[in-house]
This record gives C-alpha cells, structure tokens and sequence, in this order.
C-alpha cells in the first residue's frame, strides 16, 4: 500500500501542518535563547580577560571618614 517513504512524507507534513500555529512562538523562544546564549559568552570571555579577584588592590576613595557610630545604625550591643 504505501512505503516507508511516503509514509514519512505523510507524517512531515500533518507534523507542518499542525505545527504552523507554534512556530513563530518556537522561532521567537529560539531566538531570545540564542541572544541570551550570546550575551552570557560574550560576558564570560570579558571576565577572562579581565579577572577580578581578591589579590587586587583595594581602591582608595578620598573622603571623611564615618564611623559606625556616626551612622545613626545601632548595632544589637548597643541596646
């Protein structure tokens, strides 16, 4: 009656047909997981060639100094 390929032929197309109200929502999904892919390599590789880690110098703001108390915070031994 049929062979192997018409019938693959067959489920091709009912798989298109019935499919074709999915597949902008698909190729959108796809798309923004593609960009966020992209992004999150492109940052990983920024961060490799520029390693920040505890060895690094601390920056040093000009400025006045506040102390704790200063704040107006009071801390759970100052009840």
């Amino acid at each position: 009656m049929f062979g192997l390929s018409e019938l693959a032929i067959i489920l091709i197309v009912v798989i298109a047909v019935l499919a074709a109200k999915k597949l902008p929502e698909l190729t959108r999904s796809a798309g923004k997981s593609a960009r966020i892919l992209k992004a999150e390599a492109r940052a990983a590789k920024d961060e490799e060639r520029t390693p920040r880690g505890d060895h690094e110098t601390p920056r040093v703001i000009r400025g006045e100094t506040v102390r704790r108390e200063d704040t107006g915070s009071r801390g759970p031994s100052q009840s």
